[in-house]
């Protein structure tokens, strides 16, 4: 009756994320290679063949690097759309793609997938949440401002990926050249962690179990300063920092209790053969 949550990868090197109850997962993103993805997967316990879905945010190469080859070896349907598609240039089996508009809910076994857009200087960029006997796991990354779309999402959300992008000073006084530091705070770029702890503070539910920091800059930002940021005013909410390095632990949450020990794995219980890492 909960939802299992975890990163594979989240920074400018490679996203992906992991969403699912104890049947059926959808990842969203595969910006890392497919190896890459299973070793992470199965070093975590998560068996792939339970991924029934993938979903799409944008066509930007740290989100789709490792789509069409995961996508084909496992013959996973990939939900993404005409635009992105377009703009990503990429090669899929067309039998297995399927799109989505704004605010559609897409079913996928008992996991409800609701699509928003965003702001991301993307062709058609869209951010998600997942849900699962009332229990929502929203995925807030590459967003340029927060907008009405996202703060509605939000506020329902069990646990949530959000991104945290930079910190304004070190980007200001970085080594980016002007036009990329003016991208990214273009409205259409990425959020601060100023920009972030405002939609905590503001709208978290009260019944809001985890944030997972997400995106991460590798060159303005600093995982131990935005971690205490939130920590300080999180009351009950668990806070990470989701690595650009290594995957996370694997979460839980749920509308009647969470923690973040409940996932166990007993690797005698789990047979590799399900997973072809050559």
């Amino acid at each position: 009756m909960a939802l299992y949550f975890t990163s594979i990868n989240s920074g400018s090197n490679g996203n992906c994320y992991y969403i699912g109850n104890a049947e059926e997962a959808v990842l969203i993103d595969v910006g890392l290679s497919c190896k890459e993805v299973e070793k992470r997967m199965t070093r975590l316990g998560l068996n792939i063949n339970k991924v029934k879905a993938i979903f799409i945010s944008h066509e930007h190469s740290d989100h789709i690097k490792g789509l069409a080859v995961l996508s084909k070896k496992y013959n996973i349907p990939v939900y993404i759309t005409a635009n992105t598609l377009k703009s990503s240039k990429l090669i899929l089996n067309t039998e297995n793609i399927f799109s989505f508009t704004h605010l559609e809910t897409i079913s996928i076994g008992n996991l409800k997938i609701c699509a928003f857009s965003k702001f991301h200087d993307a062709a058609d960029p869209f951010s998600f949440t997942i849900e699962y006997n009332d229990t929502r796991v929203g995925v807030f990354t590459d967003i340029g401002s927060v907008c009405d779309r996202l703060i509605s999402q939000f506020k329902n959300c069990h646990a949530a990926f959000l991104e945290a992008n930079y910190d304004t000073e070190m980007l200001e006084n970085g080594r980016y050249p002007y036009h990329l530091k003016r991208r990214i705070t273009s409205g259409k770029g990425h959020l601060s962690n100023t920009q972030a702890l405002d939609l905590f503070l503001n709208y978290k539910p009260s019944y809001m179990s985890h944030l997972l920091l997400s995106h991460l800059s590798k060159d303005n930002n600093d995982p131990t300063l935005v971690e205490k940021l939130f920590k300080d005013v999180a009351d009950k909410t668990h806070i990470a920092v989701a690595s650009r390095y290594e995957e996370s632990e694997v979460y839980f949450t749920s509308n009647l209790t969470s923690t973040t020990a409940e996932y166990n794995f007993d690797p005698l219980l789990y047979k590799p053969a399900q997973l072809n890492l050559f």
